[in-house]
């Protein structure tokens, strides 16, 4: 170097990244951490006009960083890393790209802002949506949004034949890539490449829940987060049937053994009688007869299984006057022609009914979307709520049906 060159400096932009990033380490170890695997890199202000996450880099605009502060960058960088550690990019399925798109923005901000993270300005957020995840946001977002995301998740929609992914190692270094070479879109991911990800993804945010847990800065609304994101997805079905053999083999028997036996003690043992499933449908009018029909597929399936006899009413505002149905553990279970409503809902007549009922329900399930008034106090008998919906239901066990 000449005697009088000056070292070059770094871009303040960069700078700035770097720093927020940093911030984040300290201040949110589990959110810094997961950054620290995303590589930085400056795109081509063409195609992106704020930033841009693909499951292995986050592109970002110059000027768009340039114009925030180091607070709004850390919610930047934060949200970014969230929707990878979420596995936003391999959940889609067969959704609609930009409803399924702001439903994880919707999922993901209310998760930062109750981390005290500073948003910048146009976010998408609604207090009814938080605690909720982006398959039971998505039914609430329309078909044509009028607001986008903050950013663009790049995980399946681009055509084929663009720029390569620059190598993450490359990268790492945090020189951010201008132009053609660094600055492009990355090509679209294939099923496999997602797979993988995937699990890299989940290991990564493994490791930095176990770095925030050992700093004490792993908030309670992060722990529990994890806590869903680490349980096994089950769909409604599965969690319905679940739910009723776990109530038909919880039932015990005391009876004394026959005297014969010669052993005077009294050992308790799985009782193997049918169990008495009472299912309540909700005929306000909100529940669609593909719904019903569907829901009777499975109870019918499973009914066979754990030999319940099945006790079947219908209420609105009040129950319907041509029921109960009852269906015996050999006997098709079918939706009622007669099951008739529309008008609003009411849940406390049916459980008037149901807690006068010789013998006691195992098990009652209602399907509904949680939409009316419910009894003050939970009956004595376990309740599964297969909802519709985002309505919390005051007691019982509730299933998301979304």
């Amino acid at each position: 170097m000449a005697k009088n060159a000056l070292p070059q400096q770094q871009d303040p932009v960069l700078t700035k990244l770097q720093a927020a990033r940093t911030r984040l380490i300290l201040e949110k170890p589990f959110l810094g951490t997961l950054v620290l695997h995303l590589p930085l890199i400056e795109a081509d202000p063409q195609w992106c006009k704020t930033t841009a996450i693909s499951p292995k880099s986050l592109f970002y605009n110059h000027e768009y960083i340039e114009g925030l502060n180091i607070e709004e960058t850390q919610f930047v960088l934060a949200h970014e890393a969230l929707h990878c550690a979420l596995v936003h990019f391999n959940r889609r399925e067969q959704r609609h790209k930009m409803r399924w798109d702001v439903a994880c923005d919707y999922a993901i901000n209310p998760i930062l802002l109750a981390e005290k993270l500073i948003a910048p300005r146009g976010i998408l957020y609604e207090k009814s949506f938080e605690g909720m995840t982006a398959e039971e946001i998505y039914p609430y977002v329309a078909e044509h949004p009028e607001e986008g995301p903050m950013d663009q998740h790049l995980d399946d929609d681009r055509g084929k034949g663009e720029a390569p992914l620059p190598n993450p190692q490359q990268a790492a270094g945090n020189t951010a890539a201008k132009g053609q070479g660094g600055g492009a879109k990355p090509k679209a991911l294939n099923s496999n490449e997602k797979d993988q990800l995937k699990t890299q993804w989940q290991q990564r945010c493994a490791s930095a829940a176990q770095i925030a847990l050992q700093a004490g800065k792993l908030s309670g609304a992060l722990a529990r987060l994890l806590d869903h994101l680490f349980q096994a997805q089950l769909p409604w079905r599965m969690l319905l049937a679940r739910f009723i053999s776990q109530t038909a083999r919880d039932d015990y028997s005391y009876t004394r053994p026959s005297s014969r036996r010669g052993d005077p003690a009294i050992f308790p043992s799985l009782r193997s009688a049918q169990i008495n499933l009472v299912v309540i449908v909700d005929s306000s009018g909100s529940i669609q007869a593909g719904e019903l029909r569907e829901f009777f597929a499975e109870i019918n399936a499973i009914k066979g299984f754990v030999r319940a006899r099945v006790l079947l009413h219908s209420c609105d505002a009040a129950l319907a006057t041509a029921g109960p149905w009852i269906f015996e553990p050999w006997e098709d279970f079918v939706l009622a022609d007669v099951i008739t409503g529309g008008g609003g809902t009411d849940f406390r007549p049916a459980f008037s009914w149901a807690l006068q009922l010789s013998p006691t329900p195992d098990l009652l399930v209602y399907f509904s979307d949680a939409n009316g008034p419910f009894p003050v106090t939970a009956p004595d008998f376990p309740v599964l709520w297969l909802i519709k919906g985002k309505t919390p239901v005051p007691w019982g066990q509730r299933v998301q049906l979304n």
